[in-house]
């Protein structure tokens, strides 16, 4: 299936070139000619943030973006190369790297509208690396592909499709260290008394949707900006996703003795918030019915190749 979608993406790509020997050259404007495909090698820049099953807003917790807190947002950046024809449809491939976190701490002043959701006192980050082969669309050329046009407009919005390979590994602070959560099996995945909770990857695919906007600052730079948002298979971003909690007793049963002590403390964080706290397994960790998702708004440049002067 994943080879399938890529061909798919190729297609494009593979007529854009065969085409694109057949076909002369365009006024770009009145100084500049262009080639039927055109490459462009770019730098971006931006935010990070994620929706997953920790932080949030106040209340119950929400569906998609409703339920995005904005002070979580990180860092980012990504570099790219796109091979484009007449202007309208392109494939470029991006490596992308940032960072997602959230924690139930930022509810506390809502924590009365919450549903326990600030006392389950759940938090995490995750470094993320990623590839992405996308499919980018300009559907204004599409309708108004003049090629003779001396003075085409500099601004061109885009939509984006595709998939990604992306990388993660959620951590959790405990006593002034990171650890990482994945090896603690927090939830029980693995444990022989929950034979449906299966171990996650810490590498897996996603699909990529976005929109972005184009200006050209000359015949030979671009500057952009775009939102992608990337739909994940996995619901364990942040480490969270059952709706219960696991008996500590196993995690003495089937961890090494150096990491079940870990286990317990990170699995379950109420105490910290209330010492006198006794959880009960039925208790809601997570919510398995919603996948975890993660984003991107970025601004950047991009050197254009494949115009010449008259």
């Amino acid at each position: 299936m994943k080879l399938y979608c890529i061909r798919m993406l190729m297609i494009p790509l593979l007529l854009t070139v065969i085409r694109s020997g057949a076909q002369g050259y365009y006024y770009y404007d009145d100084r500049h000619y262009e080639g039927p495909v055109l490459a462009e090698l770019g730098v971006k820049g931006g935010v990070m943030n994620a929706l997953t099953d920790i932080g949030g807003q106040s209340g119950a917790g929400k569906n998609g973006l409703k339920d995005l807190n904005l002070a979580f947002s990180r860092p980012c950046f990504s570099i790219y190369a796109l091979v484009l024809y007449q202007n309208t449809i392109g494939l470029r491939i991006h490596y992308a790297a940032g960072q997602v976190t959230a924690a139930d701490s930022i509810l506390k002043k809502d924590r009365i509208s919450t549903h326990g959701r600030y006392e389950r006192n759940l938090s995490f980050r995750s470094p993320v690396w990623e590839l992405g082969l996308i499919l980018e669309i300009h559907p204004l050329s599409i309708f108004n592909n003049n090629r003779t046009d001396k003075n085409p407009s500099r601004f061109s919005p885009y939509l984006l499709a595709g998939i990604g390979f992306f990388s993660f590994n959620p951590q959790a602070e405990w006593e002034g260290r990171w650890f990482p959560l994945q090896p603690l099996h927090t939830e029980g995945q693995g444990f022989s008394m929950y034979p449906d909770r299966k171990p996650y990857s810490l590498r897996q695919m996603n699909w990529q949707t976005g929109a972005g906007l184009k200006y050209e600052i000359n015949a030979w730079l671009n500057g952009r900006f775009e939102i992608m948002h990337r739909f994940l298979k996995t619901d364990y971003l942040d480490d969270v996703s059952r709706d219960s909690y696991v008996q500590p007793a196993l995690f003495n049963r089937e961890l090494p003795p150096a990491l079940a002590g870990l286990a317990r403390a990170l699995a379950d964080r109420r105490a910290e918030v209330d010492p006198g706290h006794i959880t009960n397994l039925s208790y809601q960790r997570g919510n398995p019915a919603n996948k975890d998702a993660y984003f991107t708004a970025e601004i950047g440049v991009g050197i254009v190749l494949g115009r010449s002067r008259r």
